[in-house]
């Protein structure tokens, strides 16, 4: 990761990593930021905006301050100048401290490690792991998809795609993403799916939730 990660801030979007993730870049200064990656490292930090940026979303809004860097494996750069890219997330990050000597946010952050799992923890993860499956398998039926394709999967890339690929709110990606370790997001993942499905089941319970 160079020393200035160019941050790319969006309001509904959290990368997690190992997963993949299609943009389309139509924004001038994010066509930049595009071609200056290209040209160098193709590295990319996806971070979510708070609350209230579309009063400033033209100027530089505040982001929470746990993002994802990503690598740019694939791009189509189109006659008008935009770009359609390909993300693959790498490792979460904290953010320092901004640099603004171009069009776009560039930043200096550190690497937001996970913390360990130990002995008893992989115990919890298989029975969370299970719980996802057992939740999951009603949509997995009805879509027709292969379902040994999600039990072939390593722990840390199924919960992370779950994740990020799930209908869930900004927000409660950008909490799962800042979770500690594997354990935490499986068990808040786990938590937020059985939380939801009882508000479907339950009328009025979901504004309760909310």
């Amino acid at each position: 990761m160079s020393d200035l990660l160019p941050l790319f801030p969006l309001p509904t979007v959290v990368l997690f990593p190992n997963v993949f993730l299609p943009l389309h870049i139509f924004e001038p200064r994010y066509r930049d930021m595009v071609s200056d990656a290209l040209n160098e490292d193709r590295m990319i930090g996806m971070m979510l905006l708070r609350p209230g940026w579309e009063h400033a979303y033209q100027d530089r809004p505040a982001v929470y301050p746990i993002g994802c860097s990503g690598v740019i494996t694939h791009f189509e750069k189109l006659p008008d100048g935009r770009y359609n890219i390909i993300l693959r997330g790498l490792d979460r990050f904290r953010l320092l401290e901004e640099d603004h000597d171009r069009s776009y946010r560039r930043g200096v952050v550190e690497p937001f490690r996970e913390r360990p799992l130990a002995g008893g923890d992989r115990d919890v993860l298989r029975t969370q792991r299970a719980k996802l499956e057992a939740l999951l398998a009603p949509a997995v039926e009805r879509s027709g998809a292969d379902p040994k394709t999600a039990s072939a999967m390593a722990d840390e890339d199924l919960v992370n795609a779950l994740a990020q690929y799930l209908d869930l709110e900004p927000l409660e990606k950008q909490a799962l993403l800042e979770r500690n370790c594997l354990r935490s997001r499986a068990e808040s993942l786990v938590e937020l799916l059985e939380m939801k499905m009882m508000a479907a089941r339950t009328p009025g319970l979901s504004n309760v939730a909310h």
